[in-house]
């Protein structure tokens, strides 16, 4: 039996103490020191979740270009240079970006991902076949070709996804997105969308369609964070994404309004996929959050939002862990078979 230490996290906090991990399971667990010599100390965390991602443009990031910095010139749709650069490019270099991308999420602890999937059923096809012979497990969310609603293109989608991830009511026929909403939930399954990233979009019309989460809420106002928080709508935040673009969410405001932040990455053309990475981000520019309240951003409340296992490293659980630097939060160590 192999052991970690080091301060385990909870959903209540941390607690000092041990596991002993046999054949994939957690065998062992007590406080204090561990019987034998740990293979490694630390923060012992579950493995980590990015609330919010576009793996499909991350070829884009190979290529080194020029990248326009305005929302609408390079992610809206339909004619941002993102969706004009995937209309262009092979299948191939598509799924080898995905590739990459997923790689790279494997590697620092992440076990599960949400992703926007852009490009209709072939974007759903696309990100199965990068997810072969890997470990981790996608929330895929679909969105039409078009911006318009076609009931056997959405139930089609619905079938091959586990929901809908829609860009923001700006870009739509708002009665074209009530639509989408309706039968998404009608099938029971999640509803999502990008809100007041790029500028303040009417919180009342976004509410009215029941989703399951938000995605950025930049230029949302505090009346708007009130709305959603009691809503009950987590709110999805990307940090370096928004900065790139000259922006910046709120999350202090979040915070005292008590909204349950998630954190992705969004658009891999810019960024490498590490929620750590934007944990360390959001701590280069603030000390208003402490390391628990950051650590549950990338797992248990992403979880719940997404209705995925919660994965406490307890007795008797699974060995789906990552021991982390106490410092930098470097992932040390990874437990996770599946």
């Amino acid at each position: 039996m192999e052991y970690v230490s080091g301060e385990i996290f909870t959903v209540n906090g941390f607690e000092r103490g041990y596991l002993g991990v046999e054949n994939h399971k957690i065998m062992d667990c007590g406080k204090g020191n561990p019987p034998k010599k740990p293979i490694h100390k630390g923060l012992i965390v579950p493995t980590l979740v990015n609330a919010h991602t576009h793996i499909g443009d991350s070829f884009i990031r190979k290529r080194n270009l020029k990248l326009p910095r305005n929302v609408e010139d390079l992610v809206a749709p339909p004619d941002g240079l993102k969706h004009r650069l995937l209309k262009e490019t092979s299948d191939q270099e598509i799924i080898g970006g995905m590739r990459k991308s997923i790689d790279e999420m494997t590697k620092t602890g992440i076990s599960y991902f949400c992703d926007f999937r852009e490009n209709g059923l072939q974007g759903i096809n696309h990100l199965k076949k990068a997810l072969e012979k890997t470990n981790i497990s996608p929330v895929i969310l679909s969105r039409p070709n078009q911006l318009t609603y076609n009931k056997d293109e959405i139930d089609l989608l619905l079938k091959n996804s586990q929901g809908i991830g829609l860009s923001s009511i700006t870009d739509w026929e708002y009665s074209e997105i009530e639509k989408i909403a309706k039968r998404t939930k009608k099938r029971k399954k999640t509803f999502a969308m990008h809100t007041s990233e790029r500028i303040r979009e009417d919180i009342d019309l976004v509410l009215n369609l029941k989703p399951d989460f938000l995605i950025h809420m930049v230029k949302a106002t505090e009346s708007d964070l009130i709305r959603a928080k009691d809503a009950n709508i987590p709110i999805a935040v990307c940090p370096r994404s928004n900065a790139f673009f000259g922006l910046k969410p709120n999350i202090k405001m979040m915070k005292k309004i008590g909204i349950d932040i998630m954190i992705g990455t969004d658009n891999a053309m810019l960024n490498a996929p590490s929620v750590l990475d934007e944990i360390r981000y959001i701590q280069s520019l603030s000390t208003e959050f402490t390391k628990w309240e950051l650590l549950q951003m990338i797992t248990y409340i992403p979880r719940k939002a997404l209705n995925l296992d919660v994965d406490i490293p307890d007795l008797n659980s699974p060995a789906e862990f990552v021991v982390l630097d106490k410092k930098y939060l470097k992932t040390l160590y990874i437990s996770a078979h599946r």
